[in-house]
């Protein structure tokens, strides 16, 4: 279960924009990474890509994409995996059902107490 602390790093991870547009694509698919011929019998994740591919698509340099990818690890909202000699990355589904848990709790009960906390709200016309 997500704590208070852990959905503050999330947020802070994701209010960066490249990092949010780099969650953004590996969560809807946007990167495809290319499979390397070279590692002969390395498994290939399909739902993954590599960070060499997510370096490709922005103007920065390939360590500074992977700066961005730590903290985006590091908040747990992606997943990251070496095999051969790529570094693969996925988008760690528990941790945004769970987010998205809590944004339904808390539209469930502003919906739920509206009336307690707006009733002395309604305009006088």
């Amino acid at each position: 279960m997500l704590d208070m602390e852990q959905k503050i790093k999330i947020f802070k991870a994701l209010s960066n924009k490249t990092r949010f547009l780099i969650f953004k694509n590996i969560f809807t698919g946007g990167y495809t990474c290319s499979v390397d011929k070279k590692q002969a019998g390395v498994e290939v994740n399909p739902i993954a890509t590599c960070v060499s591919t997510v370096a490709e698509h922005f103007n920065f340099s390939l360590p500074t994409i992977s700066a961005h990818i730590k903290e985006l690890k590091e908040a747990q909202v992606i997943l990251v995996e070496k095999k051969g000699n790529k570094v693969y990355i996925e988008p760690n589904i528990e941790t945004i059902r769970e987010l998205a848990e809590c944004f339904q709790t808390l539209v469930t009960n502003f919906d739920n107490n509206r009336e307690l906390f707006f009733t002395d709200t309604v305009a006088v016309k």
